[in-house]
């Protein structure tokens, strides 16, 4: 554990929490539509503590993947630690830490899935490339599968449909692996809809061992090669992050908050579905799921969340 620095005084007046909660509800819509779109299914408090942790993990994100991500080094990422460990000491040190201050508090979020994320942001500093996927289920573990271990408290641990009464009775169960598992599925749906972007950073997210197993090479993905070789790599692809989707699936019955889970699960789903549409061609189509899709997603999401 980080040596917990002294709290020194803000250079100027942080803002009121109301004002911190409304720059994180800000960029959460700005950044995250899908998402921000299944936080507004939640309760009030919920969905602003929903996104107070959104803006901590973009920001995050941004300090290995945004504009000014060529300076982060990684004394950068142990001064965000620390401002990590004194937010959650109760003394946030800029205006959005103020909003995670207080959502930390209000559902006694643990703090090692947050100093997890930042060991992912630290893989991105040294390397490019997983040669197994056993590695990148690590990263995808660090960098998101965090995520649903840091919003379970949010969502609530109840009981599930089931209505055996002495299933009641037990202990509640905590779906800490399906939270993880939903999290890694939505990070290896990232990488494959982003192959071509990673490939113009120099970056290939796919295990090389998958690559050499579809004998299919570095230098086609970095030319965009698309032929039966990289439809058959991608099917592979694909059918590994539904099978994550499925295991957390399994997960969502035992939540309070279940109808954004299974919207959010559901709209990601659909991004593989349009990598399909597109004929695998993920290099110059970007995969996405429209506006009308993500409407018509909604009914069958509720009712998703009442009887499974």
């Amino acid at each position: 554990m980080l040596q917990l620095p002294k709290p020194t005084p803000p250079k100027k007046p942080l803002v009121s929490l109301s004002e911190s909660y409304e720059f994180c509800r800000h960029m959460t819509a700005e950044y995250a539509k899908t998402f921000y779109l299944g936080s507004l299914l939640l309760p009030k408090e919920k969905r602003k503590a929903i996104w107070a942790i959104y803006a901590w993990c973009r920001r995050t994100d941004e300090l290995v993947d945004g504009v000014k991500s060529e300076s982060t080094t990684p004394t950068t990422l142990e001064q965000w630690e620390q401002q990590l460990e004194l937010l959650f000491a109760g003394h946030p040190v800029d205006d959005m830490d103020v909003a995670l201050t207080d959502t930390v508090k209000n559902f006694s979020i643990d703090i090692q899935p947050f100093r997890d994320m930042i060991a992912g942001q630290r893989m991105d500093l040294d390397r490019n490339r997983y040669e197994t996927f056993e590695e990148l289920k690590l990263y995808c573990y660090r960098v998101a599968g965090t995520v649903g271990l840091i919003t379970n408290p949010i969502w609530g641990i109840g009981n599930s449909n089931s209505t055996v009464p002495w299933e009641s009775q037990q202990k509640l169960y905590e779906p800490r692996e399906e939270a993880i598992a939903l999290g890694i599925a939505m990070q290896l749906t990232n990488i494959l809809r982003d192959v071509g972007e990673d490939a113009q950073r120099g970056r290939i997210y796919l295990p090389l061992e998958d690559l050499r197993l579809f004998d299919y090479t570095e230098e086609d993905l970095m030319k965009g090669v698309i032929d039966d070789r990289w439809r058959a790599l991608m099917r592979f692809q694909i059918q590994r992050a539904r099978q994550y989707y499925h295991q957390a699936e399994k997960g969502i019955r035992y939540l309070d908050s279940r109808l954004p889970v299974w919207a959010a699960l559901m709209l990601y789903q659909g991004i593989l579905d349009a990598i399909e549409r597109n004929q695998y061609d993920v290099f110059t189509k970007r995969a996405f799921v429209s506006k009308g899709e993500k409407i018509l997603s909604l009914p069958v999401a509720w009712l998703r969340a009442q009887v499974l």
